[in-house]
């Protein structure tokens, strides 16, 4: 799943070098944390949060298409 959002974001955004996707496992979930530059954010979330949902929506598809709960991944955008 990192891999997936990594790509997806570094295509919304001028730098990709600035693009830093971390997984980690807490307790039963799987949190993925992305950061990017302070002024790539803004696109990464999108106006009202709308792509940051569309990104959200895209890994849980591919979660359950793969087995997985998808209730139990959490995207953090930083």
């Amino acid at each position: 799943m990192e891999k997936v959002v990594e790509y997806i974001v570094s295509q919304l955004v001028d730098n990709k070098s600035s693009v830093k996707v971390t997984t980690e496992q807490v307790d039963d979930k799987t949190i993925i944390t992305v950061k990017v530059a302070k002024e790539e954010l803004g696109r990464v979330v999108g106006r009202g949060g709308k792509n940051a949902q569309a990104i959200r929506i895209l890994v849980h598809s591919l979660a359950a298409k793969n087995g997985l709960d998808s209730g139990k991944i959490i995207i953090k955008f930083e």
